[in-house]
């Protein structure tokens, strides 16, 4: 070994050792008798000085020469900094290295992204992610790629406990419809033929739970063609499980425990079990949206039966088409928003598909008062009052229109005054479930059904005639995992009958010949004694992300895309040379 010791191990109990570090120069100052450097590695940073009487002239001048992020290799004693020279923002603060020996390892050009700590303000993430190199090196990504992986541990250990067995499924298979387009692989054996890299490894594990494997689990790559965000990439990692002879609560109660395990273990904290658990239509009635974030309040209320007796004709018209009225109380919002900051609350949500913004400031005795007051009875506005619970200092917030606008408008509001309001702790941390999601969505353009989550979801037992006589009250045995407000996991139980199968097979207008064409080995692999099956798919980039307390996806990812889907380190995707196309059979027309 080149070292003997790591940057952030020494202490003063090794004072008198002769010891040798290597790292990067994090920082250098001269202070006229001598160097001193702070020598990183990723274990922390050891102070390191270069001066008389221990360190020999040639060491001292050539110590001279050292620069940010250079490679060295330095040999000497451990010693304990005099009293008030300590650093206490370091673990190693109360020592220093008396430096004997000097080697350099390697020069570095300036650093266009500079990793020491001492640097508050980074650069924009294209820069960082073009030199993603030097962008890692920064301990604060460093901690984040450790607590990555020690999430990961934490689930592997967790789950082996638990007698699931890890299968690895493969990554070139067929291209089945799952709901985002496919990543394609042309094969070079079979000319016109395409792998497609797996959206999830759904069907493999189900044919798993055939083969009798009772419990999977894999840690598995997936990728998606879909557009992107600052929580999606088109390359993902799932913590994919499955499980025989269960139903919904065993599976989210298997859940329940890994997050209480790593709740614990990495925060500290102790969750109450279960979970919570909210159905689809409480989340989009209270909170406009299936993965709600609980850290706090500010729910939606129903305005729809009293927008009538008014004469502000949005309302009127509305109701009168078909739509609701609906809105947000914000405790003491009347205050913190100035009419500029209700003019931008507008703008914001414009841009969210309103055509504007109905509101009421609760002023002295809690009435409510508006540009639009004058189309309410001051009866009216009491009644809305109360039923909104506004008090004195309140601002109240409208949207009407049809209901899933008016969830996409409040939910977007909601989140909005709930950051800026400081409503909520950001380092709180809530944990629920929101299950019962439709089985089925229309799409009034196609004029067909399709599968909510997948065509292999099953339905809920008492919904099972609706399948025939009403599919859109159709409920799911379907369940997400829902953390601060993000999706953080999902999953089903299975369609194991091959009665109900073709029944959901119809309603999604897949004929029997285009569902062997492409299920038919699941479809076979059904009718051999099946066993009930169920799981659940974790985003751990998107858990890693929520435990780390960020909001970008790709600060917990050691080699991300950017939202346009390029690797801009590698300058991935790029071109390939006409010998690679001639070999796969594939001409462009670009």
């Amino acid at each position: 070994m080149l070292r003997t010791h790591t940057c952030g191990e020494l202490s003063s109990s090794n004072a008198g050792q002769e010891v040798t570090l290597c790292g990067w120069v994090d920082s250098y100052r001269d202070h006229g008798g001598g160097l001193f450097v702070d020598l990183r590695d990723r274990y922390g940073i050891t102070q390191v000085s270069f001066g008389p009487p221990g360190t020999p002239d040639a060491v001292i001048e050539q110590s001279k020469h050292l620069r940010a992020e250079y490679v060295i290799q330095a040999t000497g004693t451990v010693t304990v900094r005099p009293e008030g020279q300590e650093n206490p923002k370091l673990a190693t603060g109360e020592i220093e290295i008396s430096a004997t020996e000097l080697k350099l390892l390697n020069k570095s050009k300036t650093p266009d992204v500079s990793p020491s700590e001492k640097v508050t303000e980074l650069p924009g993430e294209e820069l960082r992610l073009k030199h993603r190199y030097l962008d890692l090196r920064r301990p604060a990504m460093q901690k984040t790629m450790l607590l990555r992986d020690h999430i990961t541990k934490r689930m592997r250990d967790y789950f082996e406990e638990h007698s699931f067995v890890d299968v690895e499924t493969p990554i070139l298979g067929r291209s089945t419809p799952e709901g985002a387009r496919d990543y394609l692989v042309p094969s070079r054996v079979h000319n016109g033929s395409f792998y497609a890299l797996p959206q999830s490894p759904q069907l493999y594990k189900q044919i798993l739970m055939i083969a009798g494997y009772d419990r999977y689990i894999q840690i598995a790559r997936c990728f998606r063609d879909e557009d992107l965000r600052a929580d999606r990439q088109p390359e993902f990692t799932q913590v994919d499980l499955e499980m025989s002879f269960v139903d919904a609560d065993d599976v989210m109660g298997m859940i329940d425990g890994c997050m209480a395990k790593l709740a614990k273990e990495i925060l500290d904290l102790d969750l109450q079990l279960p979970l919570p658990h909210l159905t689809y239509e409480e989340a989009m009635r209270r909170f406009g949206h299936d993965a709600p974030d609980l850290r706090f309040g500010l729910e939606i209320v129903d305005l729809t039966d009293l927008a009538p007796k008014s004469d502000f004709g949005v309302f009127k018209s509305v109701v009168e088409s078909g739509g609701h009225v609906r809105a947000l109380c914000a405790k003491g919002g009347a205050e913190f928003y100035s009419r500029r900051g209700i003019d931008a609350l507008t703008e914001f949500v414009k841009g969210h598909g309103a055509k504007g913004l109905a509101w009421f400031r609760a002023e002295e005795g809690g009435k409510l008062n508006s540009n639009i007051a004058k189309f309410f009875s001051d009866e009216l506005l009491a009644e809305m009052g109360d039923r909104l619970g506004s008090e004195e200092g309140d601002l109240i917030l409208f949207s009407a229109d049809k209901w899933q606008a008016t969830c996409g408008v409040l939910h977007a509001l909601r989140t909005k005054i709930g950051a800026e309001m400081k409503l909520y702790d950001p380092s709180d941390m809530h944990f629920s479930w929101v299950v019962d999601f439709p089985m089925f969505e229309y799409d009034d353009d196609e004029k067909r059904w399709f599968a909510t989550h997948h065509p292999f979801t099953a339905p809920k037992d008492e919904d099972l005639a609706l399948l025939e006589s009403d599919p859109h009250k159709c409920r799911a045995k379907a369940y997400d995992l829902v953390i601060n407000g993000h999706e953080a996991g999902g999953g089903t139980i299975r369609i194991h009958d091959s009665e109900t199968q073709s029944k959901v097979f119809g309603l999604l207008g897949i004929d029997d010949e285009t569902a062997k064409d492409r299920f038919g080995f699941l479809l076979d692999a059904l009718a051999y004694g099946a066993p009930p099956h169920g799981g659940l798919a974790l985003g751990l980039d998107r858990v890693v992300m929520l435990f780390a307390g960020l909001d970008n996806i790709r600060d917990v990812i050691a080699f991300p895309k950017t939202q346009k889907a390029t690797d801009l380190m590698t300058e991935a995707p790029g071109s390939v040379d006409n010998k690679q196309l001639r070999e796969l059979g594939v001409k462009l027309d670009l």
